[in-house]
């Protein structure tokens, strides 16, 4: 959450301490994330799915042709990073030998949260 400095009630002057809390924006944001290890013909995908389902976020998961899976997620900066944190915690923790994260500069495109088969 980002503090936009306004505040909520719009009722100090600038040059008055508020002290009413200010309004917070969320901070988007869209990762990429690869998964290494023996993370196709497990269930991985569907598990990903499944956990996505109690975050507010958005995006894909897909197998690769070589043997990584790759995720990619759009939302709220702290509900991504707690999502990926699920993850992390999750049954599928022991089957990741690997994670790799890059930023992405445009929101996933997606409705929901999705399993992609391309």
């Amino acid at each position: 959450m980002r503090d936009t400095g306004v505040c909520v009630r719009r009722l100090c002057s600038p040059d008055i301490e508020c002290l009413v809390s200010p309004i917070l924006e969320p901070v988007m944001i869209s990762l990429q994330v690869f998964y290494e290890g023996r993370v196709q013909g497990v269930g991985f995908r569907f598990t990903v799915r499944h956990i996505a389902k109690g975050f507010d976020v958005t995006g894909w998961v897909r197998n690769l042709p070589d043997g990584r899976v790759e995720l990619q997620a759009t939302g709220d900066e702290e509900e991504v990073r707690a999502f990926l944190d699920q993850l992390a915690q999750s049954e599928l923790h022991s089957l990741i030998r690997k994670q790799t994260e890059n930023k992405l500069n445009e929101p996933v495109a997606a409705r929901g949260f999705e399993i992609r088969h391309d």
